[in-house]
């Protein structure tokens, strides 16, 4: 009975406070969702993938360099570089061959005062990063670097490179769609969902250490038996925050 008591503590200290509470929102995270220059396109979608939580979630911040795979026309894009502000700094890596995605992160930079923006288009999985940054973000993206379709990606090889790209104490940040246990990697390209379990398992395994998780965009009527496409966004999803340690 004592030993059951101890596992259990344990377990309940290890448990991530973003699970049990509620996100403190900063206010220069709230100034970048009302900014009015974000496209109608961007703002409708807020409801669904919840901007706010996310941000503070992750631990955006005025100055962070941030490297953020897969802009996908430029979402997080817009709120990432009004948080960072003037003295901050967004590298937008896209999948040369999503020609879309890759014309709408153009557009992005031609809008006014996204002079620290930079958008690149590479071969997918590939990640030039000239210096060492604060933070590398992926949202609803992961589990595309498992996508046969999209080209091959080393899963192992792409986590050593973020590893790489980040400073000591930097933040590896993913947020994606839940997928059942012992979901396949064929069941993986036609549900375009990664479980979590499986993230933490490969990216610990790069040198991170998982130090938060997040339940902010948790959805229990998701059975996750279904393309997230069926659901237009309403999806089941997990947010985690890695950390490269220090040392």
């Amino acid at each position: 009975m004592k030993s059951s008591y101890v596992l259990f503590i344990a377990a309940a200290m290890l448990t991530p406070m973003a699970s049990i509470a509620a996100q403190v929102v900063p206010s220069f995270v709230r100034a970048a969702i009302a900014d009015p220059q974000r496209p109608a396109k961007d703002t409708a979608a807020d409801t669904l993938r919840d901007p706010a939580d996310t941000l503070a979630f992750a631990g955006v911040k005025p100055g962070m360099s941030i490297v953020e795979m897969f802009p996908g026309g430029g979402y997080y894009t817009r709120l990432l570089s009004d948080i960072v502000g003037p003295k901050g700094h967004v590298l937008g890596i896209e999948n040369a061959g999503w020609k879309e995605a890759v014309i709408a992160d153009q557009a992005v930079l031609r809008e006014p005062g996204r002079t620290r923006v930079q958008m690149k288009a590479e071969p997918f999985g590939e990640m030039d990063v000239p210096r060492p940054v604060d933070m590398v973000w992926i949202t609803q993206n992961y589990h595309d670097l498992k996508v046969a379709e999209f080209g091959h990606v080393d899963i192992a090889a792409f986590n050593l490179k973020v590893f790489k790209a980040l400073k000591p104490g930097g933040v590896y940040f993913i947020l994606d769609h839940q997928a059942n246990p012992g979901t396949t990697l064929a069941q993986t390209g036609k549900l375009h969902r990664v479980e979590k379990a499986q993230v933490i398992k490969e990216v610990t395994a790069a040198g991170f250490k998982l130090v938060d998780e997040g339940s902010f965009l948790h959805r229990g009527d998701d059975d996750h038996t279904k393309p997230i496409f069926d659901l237009k966004g309403k999806t089941d999803q997990y947010a985690l925050k890695f950390i490269k340690p220090a040392n």
